[in-house]
């Protein structure tokens, strides 16, 4: 598997993720910088998670702005799958790659612990490793990450099968709707999770829940 993670200034969890895709994939991730209007061919685009910009006027506002989201616009409408991992999940909301928005907190505070997820759809190029319904565990910090979107839109990807994380056994740790914490596009090519599944891969990291959406997307590429 051939992949890319985006860097951009504030973001802080590139290297978790460089590391991530280099152990599961055997191979190292090319970095792409964000004035890049070029993207080299690549099997998956990561946007890992952080502060772009410092989280000014929007989470992901900004990033959402930069050449190098033109580049990965292109990629993705040819097919190429994208990631975006809590700010990056802020970067494809904003850059309307995907439905929704995310909001402060409905505590207001900053998050960081480890919660539960339900898998809710396990037919996607990103779930294939897990089974339906399965619930597994994956650290999550972030301030904003309160899903939400108007009720058409809600009860359209809850219908299409798009909603394919939700937080389980009373763990939300942010009153997103419907406990929502990972959305895809309707292609199904475009990915977007606030809980970082990059940081639990490994007995070293106390359990490897994570590793199955990596490694279902190589078995998808593979293929």
């Amino acid at each position: 598997m051939k992949s890319a993670v985006v860097q951009l200034p504030g973001l802080n969890r590139d290297r978790d993720m460089i590391a991530a895709l280099t152990k599961i994939s055997g191979h190292a991730p090319v970095t792409i910088w964000q004035t890049e209007t070029d993207i080299p061919d690549v099997d998956l685009i990561v946007i890992p998670g952080g502060f772009s910009y410092g989280d000014y006027l929007r989470c992901g506002a900004i990033a959402a702005r930069m050449p190098v989201m033109q580049a990965i616009i292109e990629k993705a409408n040819k097919g190429v799958k994208v990631l975006g991992v809590c700010n990056g999940f802020q970067i494809l909301l904003e850059a309307g790659l995907l439905p929704g928005a995310l909001m402060r907190n409905a505590s207001l505070k900053f998050v960081c612990r480890e919660i539960k997820l339900e898998v809710v759809n396990a037919d996607t190029d990103f779930t294939r490793a897990y089974s339906k319904g399965q619930i597994i565990r994956s650290p999550v910090a972030h301030h904003d990450g309160n899903y939400f979107a108007d009720a058409e839109t809600l009860a359209r990807i809850e219908g299409s099968g798009q909603v394919v994380f939700r937080y389980a056994e009373g763990t939300n740790p942010n009153g997103s709707l419907n406990d929502i914490a990972a959305v895809m596009n309707d292609k199904g090519n475009i990915l977007g999770m606030m809980p970082h599944p990059e940081n639990l891969i490994e007995a070293a990291h106390g359990g490897s829940d994570g590793r199955g959406l990596f490694a279902s997307a190589l078995e998808v590429i593979a293929a």
